[in-house]
């Protein structure tokens, strides 16, 4: 069953539970109006019925009067009911009103008046029961309701016609409702279709209005343009990949051609061939390394923790030293704590220090601090250039000055992608006494 059909039919629902209660109160109401007029013609007709009367007939010499109509039509029939069960009805009665244990009490006066519906010849009867003057006795009117009741079936009918005519209504606008509120709904669906027929990512809906499928078109179009910008990321980072795995391949392919010439070669170059092939693997590795760090970045993160950023930091310097022993690391490593994947922060710290220390001149010092969930790291190296301050994040980017250096241009970009998934930031300063300082600020844990 689609959303439109359960939408019409619960609104049709909905509105014949609703006219179905509007017609059942309005029943009620015209039926208590209409019996209430006949209690009442039956309280009148109790005030023609003078005391001298009703002891007459008890006596025997005369009754209330003979009716016409054997239930004495509208002006009602009477009889009276004595506490003993018994029935004094007039002389040419065709009928007799049931004496119950209520009307007895009413006759002796342990009950009071009431009113009562019974069926009599096939007849719907209204009955009033009261209390005479007469200890023992009981005066009961009886009144048929053959109008009551035909007027009570010509309202059901209308109220049913009413009713089912209600609902025809309610799902013909159900129907209507459900299109016109569904059209977004609908539009999302064919432009998802779309995107999954096409893989076009540029696709987009119209989002404009304030309602929540105008939120949930314009939720949709993010997601689109956050799908759009992956791909394209994605497909950027396959082709530069591409490109700077081409030019390692190529060279170390050309060096393990010249090597496999056997013992044409003298044994100093094919020391030196040896020795190239061994950096170019260590570069290759390096890079993929990297490569795969940028790729996990796009992944769901791990859940973050609490996160000593100068213990992290610490044990970054420790490994720098070990892998850079000829450059000088000064330490200034304040308590801090942030909120974080450790392994993430380690690795963007370790690749800052490793910048610092490839830009370093032999002896060189680089200078790390750590306070209030921000890590500084400073080096004395030839500073970065006007024209590459706006680049030095990006993938692969490698200034004029850094393309004879070994490196991939993405130790930066993972810096970078590492401060974007922990809510924080990456800068870089150049300090008025040369060399280039990075500032690297991450989300503090709250308190």
């Amino acid at each position: 069953m689609t959303v439109r059909t359960r939408l019409t039919l619960t609104v049709a629902a909905a509105v014949a539970v609703a006219v179905a209660g509007a017609s059942a109160l309005t029943y009620v109401l015209v039926r208590k109006e209409l019996y209430g007029q006949v209690d009442e013609a039956l309280r009148e007709r109790v005030h023609t019925i003078r005391v001298g009367v009703i002891e007459d007939a008890i006596s025997g010499e005369q009754f209330l009067g003979g009716p016409r109509d054997p239930l004495g039509a509208a002006s009602g029939f009477t009889q009276l009911a004595t506490a003993a069960g018994e029935a004094i009805t007039p002389p040419d009665a065709q009928v007799e009103l049931p004496v119950t244990d209520r009307a007895r009490a009413v006759a002796r006066r342990d009950d009071g008046a009431y009113f009562s519906d019974l069926d009599l010849g096939g007849r719907h009867v209204r009955v009033y029961t009261l209390p005479t003057s007469e200890p023992g006795y009981a005066l009961q009117i009886a009144r048929p309701l053959d109008e009551v009741d035909d007027a009570l079936r010509r309202i059901r009918r209308l109220l049913l016609l009413i009713a089912l005519g209600g609902v025809g209504l309610a799902g013909a606008l159900g129907l209507a409702v459900a299109r016109g509120v569904l059209a977004p709904v609908r539009r999302l669906t064919v432009a998802a279709e779309e995107v999954s027929e096409t893989r076009d990512l540029s696709r987009r809906i119209d989002d404009s209005g304030r309602d929540e499928l105008s939120r949930l078109a314009g939720t949709f179009n993010t997601m689109l343009a956050a799908l759009e910008d992956s791909a394209q990321a994605q497909r950027r980072l396959v082709s530069d990949a591409s490109h700077e795995l081409r030019t390692p391949l190529t060279s170390l392919r050309t060096n393990i051609e010249v090597l496999t010439r056997g013992d044409a070669l003298p044994d100093g170059e094919r020391a030196k061939l040896l020795r190239d092939v061994t950096e170019q693997l260590s570069e290759m590795t390096a890079l993929i390394a990297e490569l795969v760090e940028l790729a996990r970045g796009d992944e769901a993160p791990a859940e973050p923790e609490d996160v000593r950023l100068d213990v992290v930091a610490a044990a970054a310097v420790e490994r720098t030293r070990r892998n850079r022993p000829g450059v000088e690391i000064r330490a200034d490593l304040h308590e801090t704590t942030v909120r974080g994947v450790p392994a993430s922060i380690e690795r963007a710290i370790s690749n800052l220090l490793d910048n610092a220390a490839k830009w370093s001149p032999p002896g060189g010092v680089v200078e790390i601090a750590t306070r209030d969930g921000e890590v500084v790291v400073r080096d004395r190296g030839p500073g970065i250039a006007d024209t590459d301050v706006p680049f030095v994040f990006d993938r692969f980017y490698r200034s004029e000055g850094a393309r004879g250096l070994p490196g991939s241009g993405l130790g930066l970009a993972i810096v970078h992608q590492v401060a974007e998934a922990h809510g924080g930031t990456v800068a870089v300063e150049r300090p008025g006494d040369g060399g280039t300082r990075m500032r690297l600020r991450l989300a503090p844990t709250k308190s």
